[in-house]
């Protein structure tokens, strides 16, 4: 998919929710698309101010977490980092695949892991109410 196809389709999804995804949402979520692997806030911020020099980081955090509620992003908790979803509109559980040399960050569906934890929890009384598994390792380009 584009990013401009992308930026539509989030665009869309937003409006359908009853949510503005305004100029300043669109550009760093743009900025996250075209971003092979995650980004932090202050990068992110570094980027914008490329287009608008008054951004400042509260501006960036407010927009990072607008894009979180809708799940058109998803945050590398063990880098305090975030990348863009692809298929957003699902409430899905996520797993990463994260070279720990390139950076490089591969959103994957593991088959029958969240039952497996739902299952497991259960059994100790525990309702899962999210879910984000990182894996750390080399990619196949870094190996």
């Amino acid at each position: 998919m584009t990013t401009e196809s992308q930026v539509l389709k989030a665009r869309s999804y937003c409006e359908d929710k009853g949510a503005r995804f305004t100029l300043l949402r669109e550009k760093i979520y743009r900025l996250l698309i075209d971003r092979e692997g995650a980004i932090g806030a202050y990068e992110l911020l570094d980027q914008l101010k490329e287009t608008e020099n008054t951004a400042k980081p509260a501006t960036v955090y407010r927009t990072l977490d607008f894009l979180l509620e809708f799940g058109l992003v998803h945050r590398i908790e063990s880098s305090n980092a975030f990348v863009a979803c692809h298929h957003f509109g699902c409430n899905h559980p996520v797993q990463f695949l994260i070279c720990d040399q390139c950076g490089d960050v591969k959103e994957i569906q593991s088959a029958g892991l969240k039952q497996t934890l739902d299952k497991q929890a259960h059994e100790h009384g525990f309702k899962v109410q999210s879910q984000t598994i990182e894996a750390h390792g080399l990619c196949s380009s870094c190996q």
